[in-house]
């Protein structure tokens, strides 16, 4: 893919999404997106939430352990950045669907997450073949499959 077929189709999705956002009324009022001073992908999934028009702000944290623990994200769904917008909890490389699928519907629960770091979630690079699930998880520990991410 040439830079302006991708420069077009991420001006595209930005634009498709910032619609999305105000037709269902998902914005949130801030997103607070807690990281490692040492991360860069981190920089990549907040620009391309950014560019959707969330409203954030970055925030460098020595121990992000404790504080995914202090949220209460599942150990087994830890990733390399935490945010938090409107009372919940987004861990990692959570697509823009599923950031807006949660504003807009509040479903009971806390968070959803995308464990690991897998190639090709927002923020980890291009990959069409790329494959993984977003977990859902709520106050009580338990854990579902909020959206399953396949190619098409």
């Amino acid at each position: 893919m040439n830079r302006q077929t991708f420069a077009a189709r991420s001006l595209a999705f930005a634009l498709m999404s910032a619609a999305s956002f105000m037709a269902t009324g998902a914005m949130a009022a801030e997103m607070v997106v807690y990281k490692s001073p040492y991360c860069g992908c981190c920089e990549a999934w907040a620009e391309a939430l950014t560019a959707s028009g969330i409203v954030l702000r970055m925030e460098n944290v020595e121990d992000m352990d404790a504080l995914k623990a202090g949220y209460k994200v599942p150990e087994d769904a830890w990733s390399c950045h935490t945010a938090v917008a409107d009372g919940y909890v987004f861990e990692g490389h959570v697509p823009l669907e599923a950031v807006n699928r949660v504003l807009a519907e509040r479903p009971d629960i806390s968070g959803i997450a995308v464990p690991g770091m897998p190639s090709g979630s927002l923020g980890m690079g291009e990959d069409p073949s790329a494959a993984y699930d977003v977990i859902a998880f709520s106050k009580d520990g338990s854990q579902s499959v909020y959206m399953e991410i396949r190619p098409e």
